[in-house]
């Protein structure tokens, strides 16, 4: 009996960029029904791999086939739609338009004259969501969704060209314990149906819940394939990063004598959290645990000037900043690297230089101006600092990884020499490197006698901490010193009662 082919190779697949090479002869088999793991740190060439598999880049050498068959002429896109799509994280719905007309963009019935039939649109868009159990009103808003039923929306569009092999590029970065579990389901269900999956993470224990399979990339070469099953955590991890995973030293924590650097006092905003009271010492790192729609998030916006409280006070450092105010959140000591870095943590194509010196104009210049030469020798000073792999200062920020990206955005936070950094989830979307790089670094600032806020939904973020409170529905329902459990703590964040 002669087995399928798979439903997508790659061998020998090599990719430049200029000087750099980006995949050396790299390779991944992909068979019918799996879902297949691809792990690597940033700049192990994920992304260049995706790019050749979804036909946005021709490889400079090796083979790409589909089903057996060699992949179609990068031009004729509609051939590759029927064969491969791909989910990215940063959505590529158009909020402005409607379920329907997203699903359907540029193939819309028309009648007499050329006129779009909308009903037959509509009908047809609620047939396929039907077809593919999505449970979304094809009138509203795409804007109006949720990150999860947007990523429904993709798949469920991906599935209407006729693809059957779908890429997930970091589908659960910004979604919730509760909203993966249902992604993970939905997986299953479509695999069930016959779709194959490519899943590209950095949370490796989701690896182990949804995938069979794992193939691991590293300095633009492939490392190994593997059952999910066969092999450990440690190795996946020394695979990646080319050397065994090491447990990092205990924190020594604050001195008795540390001043408060934090207090928040019967804290609330209408819609998202009630009475919130608890403070944070120098040199103390605090964390705030729970599920996006707890009320972590708005708490930390909060103490940064993101949001003004409707009740109850915030006091950094003795002052109490203006309410809803970031310039008076700076003054008063605060830094901050926010949720969504894409959105709000840097200026894309403004440089490495002018991204980290955004929060302290006032040092670079005389009168409002800046000496570009002292700009960039802060920059240059926060690249080697953060380890930032870029050439200099000048460099966009939309040319970095991920990683690198999120170390330009934790430079700024740090430029003011806070007295209190604040941040939310920290390490969402990079790579293990970066990751523990990040989290060394904020252990360095409370270290330096700073205070530190982390709100996160990511365990790895939270081991750090001297104690973690728990945001449930909008109030802080638990407080969980250091050498916590996992099951303790995230039956704390769902709210479940282990004891009842």
């Amino acid at each position: 009996m002669v087995a399928d082919p798979p439903v997508v190779e790659a061998t020998g697949v090599t990719k430049r960029f200029g000087s750099t090479v980006a995949l050396h002869e790299a390779a991944i088999r992909i068979d019918r029904g799996q879902t297949h793991a691809l792990v690597g740190r940033n700049g192990a060439g994920k992304s260049t791999l995706v790019s050749v598999l979804t036909g946005l880049q021709a490889p400079d050498a090796g083979v790409v086939t589909f089903g057996g068959e060699r992949a179609p002429r990068l031009a004729d896109r509609d051939a590759w739609r029927r064969r491969v799509a791909c989910v990215y994280q940063r959505s590529t719905i158009i909020p402005e338009l409607t379920v329907a007309e997203n699903l359907f963009l540029n193939r819309h019935d028309r009648g007499r004259g050329g006129l779009i039939r909308w009903g037959t649109v509509r009908r047809k868009a609620r047939e396929l969501l039907d077809t593919w159990s999505v449970d979304v009103d094809v009138r509203v808003l795409a804007g109006d969704l949720d990150v999860e039923r947007r990523q429904f929306l993709e798949i469920a569009r991906a599935l209407s060209f006729g693809a059957r092999f779908i890429i997930l590029d970091e589908p659960t970065a910004q979604l919730d314990g509760a909203a993966i579990a249902r992604l993970f389901t939905r997986i299953e269900d479509l695999q069930r149906q016959g779709v194959t999956f490519l899943f590209i993470s950095h949370h490796l224990q989701e690896v182990y819940e949804i995938c069979d399979t794992v193939t691991v990339f590293r300095d633009a070469r492939h490392v190994l394939t593997s059952a999910v099953g066969d092999l450990p955590r440690a190795e996946l991890i020394a695979a990646m990063t080319g050397g065994a995973a090491g447990a990092g030293a205990a924190r020594r924590g604050p001195s008795a004598e540390a001043p408060t650097v934090l207090d928040v006092s019967g804290a609330s905003l209408r819609g998202s959290y009630t009475d919130v009271s608890f403070h944070v010492r120098a040199g103390e790192v605090v964390g705030l645990a729970g599920a996006a729609n707890s009320g972590r998030v708005e708490v930390a916006e909060t103490v940064a000037g993101l949001r003004a409280a409707t009740a109850g006070t915030v006091e950094v450092d003795g002052s109490r900043p203006v309410p809803g105010s970031v310039p008076a959140a700076l003054r008063a000591g605060v830094g901050f690297v926010p949720q969504d870095r894409h959105r709000q943590g840097y200026v894309a194509q403004m440089s490495i230089a002018d991204n980290g010196t955004l929060t302290i104009p006032d040092r670079l210049g005389p009168a409002g101006l800046i000496d570009g030469r002292r700009r960039d020798g802060f920059a240059r000073s926060m690249i080697e600092k953060l380890a930032i792999k870029a050439p200099g200062p000048e460099l966009p920020v939309s040319g970095l990884s991920g990683g690198n990206q999120q170390k330009v955005v934790m430079a700024r936070a740090l430029a003011n020499d806070p007295k209190l950094l604040v941040l939310i989830n920290p390490t969402a979307g990079v790579d293990v490197r970066s990751k523990e790089f990040l989290l060394g670094k904020v252990e360095e600032v409370a270290e330096s006698g700073s205070g530190v806020l982390i709100a996160s939904d990511e365990l790895d973020d939270l081991r750090l901490c001297d104690r973690v409170l728990v945001v449930f529905q909008g109030r802080v329902v638990a407080e969980i010193p250091r050498g916590w459990h996992d099951h303790q703590l995230v039956a704390a964040m769902e709210g479940v009662d282990l004891d009842g």
